[in-house]
């Protein structure tokens, strides 16, 4: 539903040209969660802008519904933007206007009647659960309410497309999972292509079927989400989630330790298979668990596990060496034996 080709967006400043996005060719397909992540300055909300044209590039097609939409203007332009939505990090409602005068705002410039305004707007309210807030101003709402006006005023045209600009970054923990969770509601029951950008790899493993990850303007990698988190292939990628995953223990704790420390990965099935238990029996090593867990990303079980390991040199080379065989991989932290 949406290509971007060879998309670049240059900047002039005082001195130089920033090349806020580089050469970026993504394919996004009807009705999928895309996320789009990286680091601050990686240049995702200036890419994201020019799949409405807020941000034209200075090179490259952006294809929405098979048309080139690059030298879009005028009406067309207006067209183009009433069927993509589009949700801000800082809701950007009217702080003088109502909750309905919010939603209705794009509805009367698109020339929809009254009674079809309120209709529309009443739909939506049930939509995102705030049919109790109508007459309410932004500043007497809280921000998961605020957010959610900011979606149903992007769906207020019918949009088949949702762009998410950070949607959850002002958000405490509770919140971001209920807009999320409103999010892949409204995927799910309507088809709406949602484009999400983020720094927050929660954010991509909750909600995305497919992620791009940015950096320096460039996309590094792109596939499915849990390929993404499970076989990182670029080394920013790998950064990425292991700052994410960053293993830490006083060091007090870590010198107090005999033996050795390794850091084991679980994915799909080795997730769920009991090979502490056969380490125990088979092996003469002790263990300690120091920090892990499981968790589920598109219903596919991934694995983290810390474990200090004590025992004969040999008898540890061979628990290590059984590890290899039976997770995905294993990794000695504190020292090579």
């Amino acid at each position: 539903m949406i290509k971007l080709k060879n998309v670049s967006v240059k900047f002039r400043q005082k001195n130089h040209e920033l090349n806020a996005v580089s050469d970026v060719s993504l394919q996004i397909k009807k009705g999928e969660i895309f996320g789009i992540i990286g680091s601050s300055g990686a240049g995702k909300s200036t890419l994201l802008r020019t799949i409405n044209l807020l941000e034209k590039p200075t090179s490259g097609e952006i294809i929405v519904d098979n048309k080139n939409i690059v030298n879009y203007k005028g009406n067309e332009l207006r067209k183009l933007r009433r069927g993509i939505g589009m949700i801000f990090q800082l809701f950007n409602l009217a702080e003088s206007k109502t909750v309905y005068e919010n939603i209705a705002f794009s509805l009367k410039a698109a020339g929809i009647s009254k009674d079809e305004i309120k209709t529309r707007v009443n739909e939506l309210l049930k939509v995102v659960g705030l049919m109790d807030k109508i007459d309410s101003y932004p500043s007497k709402l809280s921000g998961g309410q605020k957010q959610r006006v900011g979606i149903a005023r992007a769906l207020a045209n019918n949009a088949q497309i949702l762009l998410c600009d950070e949607p959850t970054s002002a958000l405490d923990i509770e919140t971001t999972a209920a807009i999320l969770k409103l999010l892949r509601d409204i995927n799910e029951e309507f088809g709406i292509t949602i484009v999400v950008i983020t720094h927050e790899l929660e954010v991509i493993k909750a909600i995305c079927n497919r992620v791009a990850v940015m950096d320096k303007g460039k996309v590094v990698e792109e596939g499915l989400v849990y390929d993404l988190f499970t076989k990182p292939k670029h080394e920013f990628t790998k950064q990425l989630l292991e700052y994410s995953s960053k293993f830490e223990l006083p060091i007090e704790i870590v010198k107090s330790l005999k033996g050795i420390i390794v850091r084991i990965k679980y994915i799909g099935e080795t997730a769920t298979e009991p090979v502490l238990s056969t380490l125990t029996t088979k092996y003469n090593v002790i263990f300690n668990i120091l920090h892990g867990k499981i968790e589920y990303i598109r219903d596919l079980p991934v694995g983290i596990l810390y474990l200090n390991i004590s025992g004969s040199d040999e008898d540890i080379k061979d628990a290590i060496k059984y590890l290899e065989m039976s997770t995905y991989s294993v990794e000695v932290v504190n020292y090579d034996i």
